[in-house]
């Protein structure tokens, strides 16, 4: 439950955004500040349906903003404080993400609709309000992540069909252009050994709550997929080729902690 009343309305933190409180929000634990954007798609028919979701006492769930397809942002819980977006997940050390976080809800129906495009009006909202809260929270790119990121196997939003790309040419994520899927060695469920003990510490250098005992597991397949949807959509069937192994490497040299 909410560690208070939620206020009957707040200045938003974004310029333009509309303000509507949602009552499902606490205070960030144990003196977290935001370090993470977690994007979402709501994965219901209409916009308005998950923005009254959002703000239902019933439906213990929330977010920092919406974003509707026409580009309207809306805010229902301040960046101070903590909304209810992630769930179960983990995210480089981090196993309390909300409180770490800023979470965007955007409407789309994903996919139990069929995986809709996202309007251009829609993602250059986006956009703008990444850009936004990376400056007030001092996050960088390579901290702008997908909710299948923090919870693979569980989540699989925004979805293959979010332009990641179009937000790296603002520079409010990271990209890099994907590695054609072809022939060569490959990792799968089953195989155990060296090569995926090194494949499960690249996974642990990305983000993944990943092991590395050489066993290829479902924790490892999961994991993989997660990356797949995020980097490499064209192919996303959990096995580790050399499409998805580059992809993982070129990845981690951009990343500010492993270059």
């Amino acid at each position: 439950m909410s560690d208070k009343a939620p206020p009957a309305t707040f200045s938003p933190d974004h310029d333009g955004a509309t303000v509507r409180p949602s009552p499902n929000f606490g205070e960030r634990r144990d003196g977290a500040r935001p370090a993470l954007i977690v994007l979402h798609y709501t994965g219901m028919a209409t916009g308005e349906a998950a923005e009254d979701w959002l703000c239902a006492p019933e439906s213990e769930v929330s977010s920092h903003y919406i974003v509707h397809e026409d580009g309207r942002i809306v805010q229902m819980v301040r960046e101070e404080n903590r909304a209810w977006h992630a769930g179960r997940s983990f995210w480089k050390g981090i196993t309390d993400v909300n409180s770490a976080s800023v979470g965007i809800e955007i409407v789309n129906g994903g996919h139990d609709f069929g995986l809709p495009d996202f309007p251009p009006v829609q993602i250059e909202a986006v956009i703008v309000l990444t850009e936004g809260i990376m400056a007030r929270q001092a996050i960088g790119s390579h901290e702008v992540i997908a909710h299948s990121d923090v919870a693979p196997g569980r989540k699989r939003d925004p979805g293959e069909r979010f332009p990641w790309k179009a937000l790296a040419g603002y520079g409010v994520a990271l990209h890099v252009e994907p590695v054609p899927v072809g022939g060569g060695r490959f990792l799968a469920p089953g195989d155990t050994g060296e090569p995926v003990a090194a494949l499960q510490s690249m996974l642990a250098l990305y983000g993944f709550d990943a092991k590395s005992d050489g066993v290829f597991g479902e924790l490892t397949r999961v994991q993989v997929e997660a990356f797949q949807r995020r980097h490499r959509p064209a192919q996303v069937d959990g096995i580790a080729d050399m499409s998805t192994i580059e992809m993982l490497n070129r990845l981690l040299r951009l990343y500010p902690s492993f270059a």
